[in-house]
């Protein structure tokens, strides 16, 4: 029996993105997933959004929600995760666009005992715009497509979209938690289950994704490279208020040195 995935897309006031972002899931080659939106807090607008797009689904989107309380995305990701029904996770940012062959790439890298990282290419503000205003679906695109955006610098980069199929090399660094990140990462769900999840302490922008990695790595949890395989595109936007950095740094240290803090302290189990 094919696994269910469940997709958590993370989302904040953004219903252009969101819509891009969903309109190239609903566009993939494997359709065995359901879509669990985490909305940390958007107003009506995106609520509309998702309920246009899900009448029109084959897919079964949820709508997870709480109130705007600034950004708790690691609180409303454990929510979607305790609402979903699937065995593996996989974690989107809804600013995200993704390929047709995304979810059954995911689907052939996934492996008992690992996590699984994927990478981005950046667009630059002004094509942001445009793609969006234009409603061009960047997810049909070839590589000689993106060879020319990459040219005129509407795009950051062309590695990301190269695919290796060899594999040994995916798991030269398996403890290796940097630059995995939330906006694409697959986890198993009994192993997000077993650290209990994001940690809610974390609040504001930063860390709270690079914790939950460090600490699968401390629940025996190794990094599978999802480089060269899973990209993502992922949309411009202005920095997020980065005032709890340094608080969520301290702690992130703090988990970094002590490989028996495994569990978060405020997580999923609340739910």
């Amino acid at each position: 029996m094919t696994t269910l995935i469940s997709v958590v897309v993370t989302t904040y006031n953004w219903p252009d993105a969101l819509a891009a972002c969903l309109n190239s899931l609903l566009a993939q080659q494997d359709q065995s997933f359901e879509i669990i939106i985490a909305d940390d807090g958007s107003s009506n607008a995106t609520h509309q959004l998702i309920k246009s797009i899900s009448l029109k689904s084959q897919i079964a989107i949820s709508h997870i929600y709480h109130d705007d309380r600034g950004f708790r995305a690691g609180t409303i990701r454990n929510k979607a995760v305790a609402a979903s029904k699937g065995e593996y996770l996989l974690f989107l940012d809804g600013d995200c666009i993704v390929f047709p062959s995304f979810i059954q790439r995911h689907r052939q890298l996934s492996e008992a005992g690992y996590f699984v990282p994927g990478n981005r290419l950046l667009l630059n503000q002004r094509y942001t715009q445009q793609v969006l205003e234009q409603q061009i679906p960047l997810h049909t695109y070839s590589y000689l497509n993106f060879l020319g955006l990459w040219a005129q610098r509407k795009i950051n980069r062309l590695l990301p979209l190269l695919h290796i199929p060899l594999q040994g090399w995916r798991f030269r660094q398996p403890q290796m938690w940097q630059k995995a990140m939330t906006c694409n990462l697959a986890i198993w769900k009994k192993d997000f289950i077993a650290v209990n999840g994001f940690d809610e302490l974390f609040e504001g922008w930063g860390y709270e994704d690079s914790d939950l990695v460090i600490r699968l790595i401390h629940q025996g949890i190794k990094r599978k490279e999802g480089r060269f395989a899973i990209p993502v595109l992922h949309l411009w936007h202005p920095q997020n208020d980065r005032s709890k950095h340094d608080q969520n740094y301290s702690r992130l240290l703090e988990r970094l040195n002590d490989s028996t803090l495994i569990r978060a302290k405020q997580g999923l189990d609340q739910y």
